[in-house]
């Protein structure tokens, strides 16, 4: 019996001796990371563009997978219940890990729970647009129609669930708005039907407007940041046209719960190294997004994020009685 001890013993010594050797080689083979969305979306571009750099950072390939359904909740389920071992991780989103628990009340995961946070990936501020025909001329005159005229308006969003549903769900709620929703199978139609005028107005992020707003489609009237971006420099922050409505999108980093501090702390390094890059500032700057800067990244910026958010939308949600199937 005792040599059987010793012999349990000595298996779990040298087991966990060769679990830290693997950690502290991290990563030995090509990391995998999943965006729950189609191939193409904002998530997917960011996740592309760091993915790249990080991949020349930790000396290994960096996969993209894209592993849509139900407003990406699937594709973070399958990874909330990965190997927690640092070679299947996610880049989801605000609707993800946010939104996502007040939507889905069968969710398999809770965003502050069941992920290892890595880190925030970017912010997109939401730009508030409508169809180029709409009366008003700037954003006062245009909160000041809605307020007697929203029961009578269309307002367009990429599905349930979605950023552009979540932010004019907020957005509507504010100022007391009653729109009729309309929602879409992706960013793509919903922005067709708003220049052509079959939509009056959506909240988006400015990452998907940008092209319809230089092209002049479509009439833009505020980005929802505190400083005008510098690929939009023309459109008006909402504090300049008299409102206080901040919101931006995100896309957040994690791995399985239970994944090893210091793999972790790899990936973290990583991504801090791929925000600082110039090319990928540039490159965000292109996009109308920005990268977390001083506590704002690294896993406790995330987590801090992640709850403050869970925190402010889930009670807009509720109220307005949405769940998704």
């Amino acid at each position: 019996m005792r040599f059987a001890r010793e012999t349990v013993v000595g298996s779990l010594l040298a087991f966990s001796v060769l679990s830290a050797s693997a950690q502290a080689q991290y990563p030995t083979k090509p990391i995998n990371i999943i965006v729950p969305f189609a191939a193409g979306g904002p998530t997917d571009v960011v996740t592309r563009l760091v993915g790249e750099h990080m991949s020349r950072t930790l000396g290994q390939t960096i996969i993209v997978e894209n592993v849509g359904g139900a407003g990406g909740t699937l594709g973070m389920t399958r990874v909330a219940q990965a190997q927690p071992d640092g070679y299947t991780i996610a880049v989801g989103n605000m609707g993800t890990q946010s939104a996502a628990p007040a939507l889905y009340p069968s969710l398999k995961y809770d965003p502050a729970k069941s992920f290892a946070q890595i880190g925030i990936v970017n912010y997109t501020p939401q730009a508030i647009v409508a169809k180029k025909n709409m009366a008003a001329t700037n954003l006062k005159e245009l909160l000041d129609f809605l307020k007697t005229n929203s029961a009578k308006q269309t307002y367009g969003h990429a599905g349930v669930g979605s950023i552009s549903h979540v932010s004019g769900l907020v957005f509507n709620s504010k100022y007391g708005f009653n729109p009729t929703l309309v929602p879409y199978r992706g960013t793509g139609p919903a922005l067709q039907d708003l220049v052509a005028g079959q939509i009056d107005y959506m909240v988006d992020q400015s990452l998907n407007v940008i092209p319809q707003i230089k092209a002049g489609t479509i009439k833009a009237y505020a980005v929802a940041a505190p400083a005008r971006l510098d690929s939009l420099p023309d459109v008006p922050t909402t504090g300049e046209g008299g409102s206080d409505f901040i919101f931006s999108a995100w896309n957040a980093m994690v791995a399985p719960k239970d994944t090893p501090r210091d793999i972790v702390a790899k990936l973290a390094d990583a991504l801090a190294k791929a925000l600082d890059d110039p090319n990928v500032k540039k490159r965000y700057a292109d996009l109308g997004s920005t990268g977390p800067q001083g506590a704002d990244r690294g896993p406790a910026g995330l987590q801090k994020l992640v709850e403050s958010e869970v925190a402010r939308i889930t009670p807009v949600i509720k109220a307005a009685g949405v769940t998704a199937n």
